[in-house]
């Protein structure tokens, strides 16, 4: 089953997981490099796009895992979920490192206006048209799909700036328009990383042989890709910055809930006290200047407005869903008609969401309404150990699963987590 056609629905969510637990440790360790095509899944858990949105949270696949497995078995697919944990915190502290990303991909959208050939060889690269048959089909099955398995998103992000020498900013703006888990920490990071700018002169270079090997022969580009990687540079520095303080949920007051695709089980972040009023609120198409593709917009809309739909069946409170982009207007219109004064809504990290937050900020302020946003205990916990390599914070895993109460099979607690989380 590819993760396009996935249900953007918690239920569903939790459903995959549960089915995928079992496999999650020696299974999963030996298989998961594999790149086997859309149609065959199976050695990879499918749950990005769920954690992504958080219709499903980290500290409930990492329960599921060692409800079934040893911290050994698990130790894969535990740091996978670490991996996505520490690109966000990292970003979260390098927030520059998003804002010239942004920048230099409004900038590369004009320059394609104006540059014929570098507009002729970037189409064809995202219509799967350069002769290289693994890049072509990985290109088609993004756009058709919106996933790729992660191996492949390595080999192509090589293969599109060093063999065919494009900028890395384009190809990552091509990701993040269609993957339904695109996020802007895993994906930023990861195409830098690939160019040899995150970690500064160590690139990924796309073989042949490792390509045939873990596509099961699907593909040998033979003599058509690059032999060398050398790192790219820029001239930019993004000094550390430190996380924002965290906000609580305000006592014995009367507050609306803002849902946003950063966040779709919001219900966990509250007390006994139900919300007055339930809106989404879409940031999908501030992904980028150009079209964000169906797959990943139906999968955001979709995970919202099952948050939206939960929050009305379990607490009888009004809820909406709304596409504007003008958060501005939205929220205080949306504040007056329920008469609120203040808004409270998921931490949304460095990214689209966080940007219309920050874009309503005053004129919610000039109407006198208070927004109110609640990081997980989770993040609080784990980000600020990503200020450098993920070798350096992963050394941090044991305490910070002993922190989240998560523990090894046998003894209950990962089971325990896990139905609490649920």
């Amino acid at each position: 089953m590819s993760a396009a056609a996935a249900d953007p629905t918690r239920v569903a969510g939790l459903r995959r997981l549960s089915a995928f637990a079992p496999d999650a440790g020696v299974r999963y360790a030996k298989t998961r490099n594999f790149d086997f095509g859309p149609e065959r899944r199976g050695n990879v858990s499918g749950m990005s796009p769920y954690v992504r949105h958080r219709l499903v949270l980290e500290q409930e696949l990492l329960a599921a895992a060692l409800q079934h497995h040893s911290p050994a078995e698990a130790d894969k697919f535990v740091q996978e979920v670490f991996w996505r944990t520490y690109f966000k915190g990292w970003l979260e502290q390098h927030p520059g490192v998003w804002t010239h990303y942004r920048q230099s991909v409004t900038a590369l959208h004009s320059r394609l206006e104006q540059d014929a050939d570098l507009l002729d060889r970037y189409s064809t690269a995202t219509e799967g048209n350069t002769g290289i048959d693994c890049f072509d089909a990985w290109a088609r099955e993004l756009v058709a799909h919106g996933y790729l398995h992660n191996h492949a998103r390595m080999w192509f992000a090589s293969i599109w700036v060093f063999t065919l020498q494009l900028p890395w900013q384009l190809g990552a703006d091509f990701f993040y328009r269609h993957l339904i888990d695109g996020d802007p920490a895993s994906n930023t990071i990861s195409w830098r990383w690939v160019c040899g700018l995150h970690t500064r002169g160590k690139t990924y270079l796309a073989r042949v042989s490792n390509i045939a090997n873990y596509t099961d022969n699907r593909f040998r580009p033979d003599g058509q890709l690059a032999t060398s990687a050398p790192p790219l540079e820029e001239e930019q520095n993004f000094p550390l910055q430190a996380l924002p303080e965290s906000q609580a949920l305000p006592s014995a007051e009367r507050f609306g809930l803002l849902v946003t695709e950063e966040d779709t089980c919001p219900e966990s972040l509250l007390d006994t006290r139900a919300p007055a009023a339930v809106l989404g609120a879409l940031a999908t198409r501030e992904r980028s200047p150009l079209p964000v593709g169906i797959p990943a917009y139906d999968f955001a809309r979709g995970a919202v407005s099952d948050a939206v739909q939960r929050l009305q069946d379990t607490l009888g409170v009004a809820g909406e869903l709304s596409t504007s982009e003008d958060w501005g207007n939205l929220l205080v219109e949306w504040a007056t008609q329920h008469e609120l004064q203040t808004i409270v809504t998921a931490y949304a990290p460095v990214g689209p969401a966080a940007e219309l937050l920050h874009g309503a900020s005053r004129q919610l302020e000039r109407s006198g309404i208070r927004l109110v946003k609640l990081r997980r205990r989770y993040d609080s916990l784990s980000w600020p150990h990503a200020k450098r390599g993920f070798f350096k914070f992963k050394q941090h895993i044991p305490a910070l699963l002993e922190q989240l109460g998560i523990t090894a099979r046998h003894d209950g607690t990962a089971r325990d987590a896990l139905r609490a989380a649920s």
